[in-house]
C-alpha cells in the first residue's frame, strides 16, 4: 500500500465505530458513521448497461477502444454498501464503472447488489471480519471470526455469497485478525474457488497471508493499493486519486478503496475531481476486468 495511507487520523477511535456499527445490525435504518475498515487499518500495523463506459473517455470507437487497451488500469472499490448509508447515490452516479462492496444482512444489501449489477458495476460481498483489536460485535451481522470452527466459518462465508447477489467475489470488511489467521483465511478462499470467486484483500493487515495463500491455491493474489478517504476530506481524495494515476501509470494498474458512510458524498465528490483530472490518462475498470487480463482468471461463474 502506498506509504500516504499511513495517515489513517487516530480519531476514528473503536468506541465510536463500536456505537455506530452496532446500531446498523440492530437498527437497520442507523447509518455507519466511520468506515470500521479505516478504524481497522489505523489500529492494525462486464461492459456497463448504461451510458458508462469503461474509461473517462466513454471509449465509444474502434479507434479509442485500441487507445484504451494500452491505458494503464484503475479498479475503484467503494465499501459499506448495504445500510442506505450517506453518499449511495453520489456513487452510483460516477461517470466510470466502479466495484460495489456489499455488507451482508442489513436492510438494502439486496437492493444495492441488484442496483449496481443492472449499472454494469461488479459486486463484492463486504465480509466481515474480526479485527486484532476491539469488539467483535462492532462488525455487525455475519461476521467471520476466529474463534468459530472450520464449519461455523464456512457457514458464514457461504451465508453472507447467498444474501448478496450477484458477488463475483469477497473483499473484508477490517479483518485485521483473521486475514493474518491461515486456518481461517484457508477456508474463506476455499469456498471462492469452489464458488468461482477470487478475493480481495483489502489489506488492513499489512503481515496478510492471504495474497500468498491464494497464489498457492492457484487463485489471483488481489489486493487494494490505496485507501481514498483515510481522511475525510474531497480535497484530500482528489489527491489520493493522483497517487492512484501515479501508481497506475509506474506500475500498469491500481486497486483503490473508497467508502460510504458519514463523509461519502465528500468521498464522491473527490472521486469525481480525480476523475475529470486523470481523462484519458487511465483505464477505469471493474475489479473483475482487471483480475482477467492481469492474472487470466477464467471463472466459472456464470451471473445471469
Amino acid at each position: 500500500m502506498n506509504t500516504s495511507n499511513h495517515r489513517v487520523k487516530r480519531v476514528l477511535l473503536y468506541p465510536l465505530a463500536a456505537a455506530v456499527i452496532m446500531s446498523a445490525a440492530l437498527i437497520p435504518s442507523a447509518p455507519l458513521a466511520v468506515s470500521a475498515a479505516q478504524a481497522d487499518t489505523a489500529l492494525s500495523a462486464p461492459a456497463p448497461a448504461n451510458s458508462r463506459g469503461s474509461s473517462v473517455s466513454g471509449n465509444r470507437t474502434a479507434g479509442n477502444q485500441q487507445q484504451q487497451q494500452a491505458l494503464s488500469r484503475v479498479a475503484v472499490i467503494i465499501d459499506d454498501f448495504g445500510n442506505s448509508m450517506r453518499g449511495t447515490e453520489e456513487m452510483f452516479k460516477l461517470p466510470v464503472k466502479i466495484t460495489v462492496a456489499v455488507m451482508p444482512f442489513l436492510r438494502s444489501s439486496e437492493q444495492d447488489a441488484r442496483r449496481a449489477h443492472e449499472l454494469g458495476f461488479d459486486v463484492l460481498v463486504h465480509l466481515p471480519m474480526e479485527p486484532r483489536q476491539g469488539k467483535p460485535e462492532w462488525l455487525g451481522p455475519g461476521a467471520v471470526l476466529t474463534s468459530m470452527n472450520d464449519a461455523e466459518v464456512r457457514q458464514r462465508v457461504e451465508a453472507a455469497l447467498d444474501n448478496v447477489p450477484y458477488a463475483i467475489g469477497i473483499n473484508n470488511h477490517m479483518g485485521s485478525k483473521v486475514t493474518g489467521d491461515e486456518r481461517v483465511m484457508g477456508i474463506v478462499l476455499e469456498v471462492c474457488k469452489e464458488r468461482g470467486l477470487f478475493f480481495v484483500d483489502s489489506h488492513t493487515n499489512y503481515r496478510s497471508v492471504a495474497g500468498r495463500m491464494a497464489r498457492e491455491l492457484g487463485m489471483p493474489p488481489v489486493e487494494n493499493h490505496i485507501f481514498l478517504d483515510d481522511v475525510h476530506s474531497a480535497s484530500h481524495v482528489a489527491k489520493q486519486m493522483k497517487l492512484v494515476q501515479e501508481r497506475a501509470l509506474s506500475q500498469k494498474f491500481c486497486v483503490t478503496i473508497g467508502h460510504v458512510g458519514i463523509q461519502g458524498k465528500e468521498t464522491a465528490a473527490g472521486i469525481r475531481r480525480g476523475i475529470a483530472e486523470m481523462k484519458d490518462k487511465v483505464q477505469f475498470v471493474g475489479i473483475s476486468d482487471l483480475v482477467r487480463e492481469e492474472w487470466k482468471w477464467n471463472s466459472r461463474l456464470t451471473l445471469p
